[in-house]
């Protein structure tokens, strides 16, 4: 079986299944998971709505792009990245370069049913129905880099798995 990349790289928006996926897939292949956003909380001592807090989101973005070229300098992995870790043109080229880039998407319904009372989310405070639609817009086209897209819409996670490893295995 031919592998595409040492790594599979799962983007999206927030909701949209990544963490809950891409541990169903990295079980799948033996990889190791990692969830950028466990480990950014891990490495600043204190969680991301209180990173956004303190020191903004700028900071946050810049831990964020370190803590990918970290995370992807070696292979076995499936790593869940932030959903605005695509937002800087660095961050594409370092996942191309290092993976398998799939694209988690969903409706906006779904993505809202999904996040709507997670106050650990600090860009969905206020209005998170009015937040997401307009994060959906802002980064329409941020998405469109990946190898392949999967609309996680109306689908288990262990669907969403299988048509990653398909592409993947493909």
């Amino acid at each position: 079986m031919k592998l595409k990349a040492k790594n599979i790289i799962l983007i999206g928006m927030m909701g949209t299944g990544k963490s809950t996926v891409g541990t169903l897939v990295a079980q799948e292949l033996g990889y190791e998971f990692v969830d950028m956003d466990h480990v950014i909380i891990q490495q600043e001592g204190r969680s991301i709505a209180s990173l956004f807090a303190d020191s903004g989101e700028a900071y946050f973005r810049k831990v964020e792009s370190a803590v990918l070229e970290q995370t992807l300098q070696t292979g076995g992995k499936v790593v869940s990245t932030g959903g605005g870790a695509v937002l800087a043109p660095g961050n594409r080229s370092v996942m191309l370069e290092n993976g398998f880039v799939v694209a988690l998407t969903a409706t906006a319904e779904d993505i809202i049913a999904r996040v709507s009372g997670d106050h650990n989310r600090p860009l969905l405070a206020g209005n998170a129905e009015e937040r997401v639609r307009r994060i959906m817009e802002e980064r329409r086209d941020a998405y469109r880099f990946a190898h392949c897209t999967v609309d996680t819409s109306g689908l288990s996670a262990a669907q969403v798995s299988q048509h990653i490893l398909a592409h993947y295995r493909g």
